[in-house]
């Protein structure tokens, strides 16, 4: 059973940067794969990125490409979320999230069965 443990959110204003971090227990890199979404005040829960477990495949959400970056630090058992040229757009509770195998489709809620408990992330203008 995957255990995540999201932190780093925070406030920052528009153009700014932050780092999320998401602890992990139970994570297998042979087996498990990774994702980020986020769900912002009356929207559905959407995908931001997706890792492979080893690493060596990524999928980023159109609205995130080129200004977001996911990885994962075995030794630290660590994933992290880097946000570049935030926007007001982005403000969301962010969530880590793992599942087994490799989804079909990455960036869908579905395909990921453990989930930490999110982490606020406030984008102002």
């Amino acid at each position: 059973q995957v255990q995540l443990v999201e932190s780093g959110g925070g406030s920052v204003q528009a153009g700014g940067s932050l780092r999320l971090s998401c602890a992990l227990s139970g994570y297998n890199k042979f087996r498990n794969y990774l994702g980020w979404f986020r769900q912002a005040p009356g929207k559905e829960r959407e995908g931001v990125a997706t890792l492979s477990g080893a690493g060596a495949k990524s999928y980023y959400a159109n609205s995130v490409k080129g200004r977001f970056t996911i990885s994962l630090d075995n030794a630290k058992n660590t994933a992290y979320l880097q946000m570049t040229s935030l926007k007001p757009e982005d403000t969301a509770i962010y969530y880590c999230a793992a599942g087994s195998g490799w989804p079909g489709s990455p960036l869908a809620v579905r395909e990921f069965s453990a989930w930490g408990q999110g982490t606020q992330v406030t984008v102002s203008s």
